[in-house]
């Protein structure tokens, strides 16, 4: 069997590292193409070398530009590729411009396609993430569901008969890390100047269109949690500093400390070393559940609601209303004492993914 993974931003090169794992076990094919989404080396080339993961065999270097001109390029630059390597499947990745542009190259040139991630739901059709992932999951001939929710949502939409239950394959990476640097095996990893590693603070980020490209949006956020009586570090994003400077925005101030993105070690590490997490991220809400430590979420709905259960996670779609100490209290309140449970499966996802990919290949 031969499978080529398409991928093109940060949290598509931390599930591709246990997929990649998995392939290089067997004798299949592996065939990686990068799209190059995210082209900043802080959220592509460091995942590569800090999650082993082989370098790709074909890097497209479509960078940046609107949605609609990234997947047009992406689409160019992929049919060449699938003409010449056709694969058993072509595999695509949770919810970016990179997803789509694959899953519609393969359907336009006949090439069976599977989704991993499918099925994920926020009802939010303004997010740009929603409409690739429920186009994907309608296009797509196989349909790789992380949880007992995505199997009903896809149920929901009439596609019962394609989707499996594969399991979370982040769940796979963030344990392993987990289990290295809690045993001692530490990365280094780089804070904002001013956070003590050995002090409480606060683990931010903060990147989505919704949050960052309105300029009172982004400077409600920005005052809300420089006004923290935690230090908080915040890991920018491009894509924020670059709104920030647009709109006159200073991002450091008061409470706020701002630094680099981190490596996937670097930020379970980060996770870990942190008494809680603010984010408007999908994955690192869920990373933060499977760490151990609270979550405030920067949006007014979650695909992890999985995550909400317990107190775990809350969502926080503005600041300002809850007043500033119902803000406060929010952010800092302390991990809940109740189990989590293993909703998004055991840690071994990738390993069912190759299964079932050689179990429907054609």
């Amino acid at each position: 069997m031969k499978v080529l993974s398409i991928v093109g931003a940060r949290p598509q090169l931390v599930k591709l590292a246990p997929i990649a794992a998995a392939f290089a076990a067997t004798d299949h094919e592996h065939v990686i193409v990068h799209t190059g989404q995210h082209y900043d080396a802080d959220l592509s080339d460091v995942f590569f070398s800090g999650l082993g993961i082989p370098d790709p065999d074909v890097h497209l270097g479509i960078g940046s530009g609107s949605h609609g001109v990234q997947t047009g390029r992406t689409l160019a630059a992929l049919d060449p590729v699938l003409a010449e390597q056709r694969p058993d499947w072509v595999l695509v990745y949770g919810d970016t411009n990179s997803t789509l542009a694959g899953a519609l190259s393969a359907v336009k040139m006949h090439l069976p396609v599977a989704h991993l991630e499918a099925g994920l739901r926020s009802f939010n059709r303004q997010m740009p993430e929603e409409h690739n992932r429920v186009l994907t999951d309608h296009c797509a001939d196989l349909l790789l569901a992380p949880t007992e929710e995505a199997m009903r949502h896809l149920a929901a939409e009439g596609l019962a008969a394609r989707a499996v239950l594969a399991g979370d394959v982040m769940v796979d990476v963030c344990l392993r890390v987990r289990d290295t640097v809690l045993a001692g095996g530490q990365p280094r990893f780089e804070l904002p100047e001013g956070i003590d590693p050995d002090a409480p603070y606060l683990l931010a980020t903060l990147h989505r269109a919704e949050n960052t490209d309105d300029p009172r949006r982004l400077a409600t956020l920005v005052a809300a949690l420089a006004e923290l009586p935690v230090p908080v570090a915040l890991l920018a994003h491009p894509r924020l500093v670059a709104r920030a400077d647009e709109y006159g925005i200073k991002l450091a101030g008061g409470s706020l400390h701002v630094g680099r993105p981190l490596p996937y070690a670097g930020m379970v590490a980060a996770v870990l070393g942190s008494v809680g997490v603010v984010t408007d991220s999908g994955g690192l809400q869920k990373e933060a559940y499977l760490l151990d430590r609270p979550c405030t979420t920067l949006r007014p709905e979650t695909e992890w609601v999985e995550t909400l259960h317990d107190d775990w996670n809350r969502l926080v779609p503005d600041p300002t209303a809850l007043g500033g100490q119902g803000w406060v209290e929010t952010v800092t309140r302390p991990a809940p004492s109740a189990g989590r449970g293993t909703p998004y499966g055991d840690g071994r996802a990738a390993q069912n993914v190759v299964r079932i990919l050689a179990e429907h290949a054609r």
